[in-house]
């Protein structure tokens, strides 16, 4: 519900949850703190996907197929953007340790000839979570294996022609 609307109220998210409104506040005190949660969830279940990715010591294609499928399926489960949190140093902390992991893993991928050399500095890096945006968002009948295989083809080889 807040990913279609960030500003949905308690009332309104305890209601599709078909519960009380009073059940959601003894659980969290305020809006804020039930967004914390949801924010903290998403970012631990990318930290878990990029660990069974294993961007460190997996085979370069093994890793990006099992990272991409991993993120398309926490997309879909926590469908919320992370910026709203970064004012919070901690948060912002393993959000940019994940960013920094996913970097690493697109130059070793670029070092062993999975990407191509010479494109912009940070290009990959850019492009990559967009399209996984993308394919979480707009292809739901798809499974994650399925999106990630369309992904992961579209990131190496592009739109053209064979």
């Amino acid at each position: 519900m807040l990913a279609t609307d960030p500003g949905a109220s308690i009332a309104s998210i305890a209601t599709e949850a078909g519960v009380d409104r009073r059940t959601v506040y003894r659980r969290f005190a305020s809006r804020d703190e039930l967004l914390a949660a949801i924010y903290t969830s998403r970012l631990e279940a990318i930290e878990r996907s990029i660990e069974d990715a294993r961007l460190r010591e997996a085979p370069v294609a093994v890793a990006l197929h099992r990272y991409v499928e991993n993120i398309i399926t926490v997309n879909r489960t926590w469908p919320v953007d992370l910026t709203h949190m970064l004012t919070d140093d901690g948060f912002r902390a393993r959000r940019d340790a994940c960013i920094a992991e996913v970097d690493t893993f697109l130059a070793r991928a670029t070092d062993e000839g999975l990407l191509r050399p010479g494109l912009p500095d940070g290009w990959a890096s850019a492009l990559l979570p967009q399209l996984m945006h993308l394919v979480s968002r707009e292809r739901p009948e798809l499974s994650p294996a399925q999106a990630a295989d369309i992904v992961v083809d579209t990131l190496l080889h592009g739109l053209g022609a064979p």
